[in-house]
């Protein structure tokens, strides 16, 4: 007989585990048995959840989307004017949460993924216009006709400050911030 209530806590269990295995592993490449023992239980279990090995990664990658999108909302609310509100964009993809070493290599495996799975494709497609769509509202009352380029090149550079923590574990939370915000600061100065 099944335990009411525990396939919510299972699932998340399940996501949170195959977050870690994929950032461990740095791969997409992981049994679905390795991910079933760091959430504490079968296999069997697992499939019964998800189905598939794709669909417990893309259960992964809207969770990880889910706590993106909820960090800038909480750095929105309180965040006044526009530079103010750009910074709290940018800020809120480099937090504990969502720069932790596993997420961000979990993060990139998530790319590769979107390059045959069409789901995990929109997923990123959907951050990318929700990201675009944030810097330009607050972009262009500052830089005019240049936001778009403005936007398009920090966005690329955020993606860019993700695979250069991955290589390297140098990289902060803070120096990947700092990086960012003076970016910013000089597209905004020649604007």
């Amino acid at each position: 007989m099944p335990k009411l209530g525990m396939e919510p806590i299972r699932r998340a269990a399940l996501v949170q585990a195959a977050i870690k295995e994929i950032g461990a592993a740095g791969t997409l490449d992981v049994p679905v048995s390795r991910i079933a023992r760091r959430a504490g239980m079968s296999p069997a279990l697992a499939h019964h959840y998800f189905g598939s090995k794709e669909d417990m990664f893309l259960a992964a990658m809207r969770h990880i989307l889910g706590q993106y999108g909820a960090e800038v909302r909480r750095a929105l609310a309180v965040a006044r004017g526009h530079r103010a509100r750009l910074e709290a964009i940018i800020s809120a993809g480099f937090t504990p949460a969502n720069f932790a070493r596993e997420t961000v290599s979990a993060w990139l495996s998530f790319y590769v993924l979107a390059q045959t799975s069409p789901e995990a494709n929109r997923l990123l497609r959907v951050y990318h216009r929700r990201l675009h769509s944030n810097l330009i509202h607050d972009l262009r009352p500052l830089a005019g006709g240049a936001a778009e380029g403005i936007a398009e090149r920090l966005a690329g550079l955020v993606d860019g400050l993700y695979l250069h923590a991955a290589l390297n574990p140098l990289t902060t939370a803070a120096i990947a911030t700092g990086h960012a915000l003076k970016a910013l600061d000089n597209e905004l100065r020649t604007a």
